[in-house]
């Protein structure tokens, strides 16, 4: 495993996360070298030396594959595995095949495969320049060579296109799926945060699902959506795949479908692993992939998650569940979802954000608007009912936002509600 860095010393905690991702797509580190590259080697990355110490390295530990943590251009890609006769992959290639590794569901594979293609046609369509140097009279390039690499493109393109357009039936029946979820008027929230920071552990405890959980990277990559009942009424939570720093363009573009969970939410649930060291430059990469998809605008509540690993030291107090509401910024809770310590701040909090404030009492309905009782009911908002021959008489306990939509619905008009004194006199 080779770790190029430019002047200084190698960041470590970007040397431990590519160490990570090599352990979740199942290699085993057999050595880790730093090369510091002020120059990139065009033709290899690296240069003569640090090319030998890897080729002893590699020789003396018996490893098959080399892993390196930049970017490599398909002729340096080609040029590494010929001077170290190994199998080489970038830190793309690596991210793709845990993609790959991790999909499970249709749209999932379809575009894990689409992203992998995408990577590969440079590949493979530079991997055969050697065929294109075809000009009048090059004797013994002519032929055969051309229709291989013609046929070769064409091929790819095919699947690329066929890919593309079972993409966007997906994506046809996912917004038809959210349109459904929109009708029904419950706020929609959605679980993001850099990888392995307990998404879908957090989203286990909130709605008592099976989401699949481990400690590793890109554990979660097929989106999951349950409801969740607060104190303020319903809402939709939607579980979604981890972001990492310096996520591959290809990944960003080929997932955006299912990224569509965050940005078309009413809210963003920021999970942050609270033991990570570089907490802070985790939430800066998050908000960066959040800004990449159109998503960067939207409202935000950030979690501090694994707090039973803080204070473990020894004579240290154990951190306590507590709810932040700064002057400034965004509003914090600190929680562990392993343990379910502070899950009721999340949901206040949640609440609140949502502003999923109640209003309740005695609601005297006309026979006429039985279409409005019925989604009265739809809601959960009848507590008792009775009626007469004038109508109906309903006792009613319902999300404000709820209240608002509804008598926008019967009168056309917003609902004002009934403030208390103090804040009526501030308002005049």
């Amino acid at each position: 495993m080779i770790q190029p860095h430019a002047g200084g010393p190698p960041d470590e905690g970007l040397l431990e996360e590519f160490a990570d991702l090599a352990r979740s797509a199942g290699a085993t580190v057999a050595a880790v070298l730093t090369a510091r590259i002020d120059r990139p080697n065009a033709a290899m990355l690296i240069g003569s030396g640090k090319l030998e110490e890897v080729k002893a390295a590699a020789e003396a530990t018996g490893a098959d594959l080399i892993l390196i943590n930049h970017p490599l251009s398909p002729g340096q890609e080609r040029n590494l595995e010929r001077e170290l006769k190994r199998r080489v992959v970038d830190r793309t290639g690596l991210i793709l095949d845990i993609f790959a590794q991790r999909a499970h569901s249709h749209d999932g594979k379809l575009q894990v495969e689409l992203a992998q293609l995408k990577h590969m046609a440079t590949r493979l369509v530079r991997g055969w320049t050697h065929l294109e140097r075809q000009r009048g009279g090059s004797i013994g390039l002519r032929g055969p060579g051309e229709t291989q690499l013609e046929t070769d493109r064409r091929l790819l393109q095919k699947r690329l296109e066929q890919l593309q357009k079972r993409l966007e039936k997906v994506e046809v029946q996912r917004t038809q799926m959210r349109r459904a979820r929109m009708r029904s008027e419950m706020p929609r929230v959605a679980l993001v945060g850099y990888t392995n920071a307990g998404k879908s552990t957090l989203f286990n405890a909130m709605t008592g699902a099976e989401a699949y959980t481990a400690d590793q990277l890109f554990a979660t990559l097929d989106p999951t959506v349950r409801r969740i009942e607060l104190s303020g009424g319903n809402v939709v939570l939607a579980d979604t795949v981890g972001f990492v720093r310096d996520l591959p363009h290809e990944l960003v573009a080929a997932f955006r479908s299912t990224l569509s969970e965050a940005r078309e939410a009413d809210l963003l649930i920021h999970l942050v692993d609270a033991a990570d060291p570089l907490r802070d430059e985790r939430i800066a990469q998050v908000d960066a992939v959040l800004k990449d998809i159109g998503a960067g605008d939207l409202p935000q509540l950030l979690v501090f998650n694994k707090i039973d690993k803080l204070g473990g030291g020894e004579g240290d107090e154990p951190v306590q569940p507590r709810l932040d509401r700064p002057a400034e910024g965004r509003m914090r809770v600190w929680l562990s979802a392993r343990d379910g310590r502070g899950l009721e701040l999340l949901r206040e909090g949640l609440a609140e954000a949502l502003e999923l404030r109640h209003v309740s009492g005695e609601l005297r309905l006309p026979p006429q608007a039985a279409r409005l009782r019925a989604r009265l009911h739809e809601l959960g908002a009848v507590r008792a009912e009775d009626h007469d021959e004038h109508g109906w008489v309903i006792n009613v306990d319902l999300a404000l936002a709820d209240a608002q939509r509804l008598f926008v619905q019967a009168h056309g008009e917003v609902l004002r509600p009934l403030l208390p004194p103090e804040e009526s006199d501030d308002a005049a």
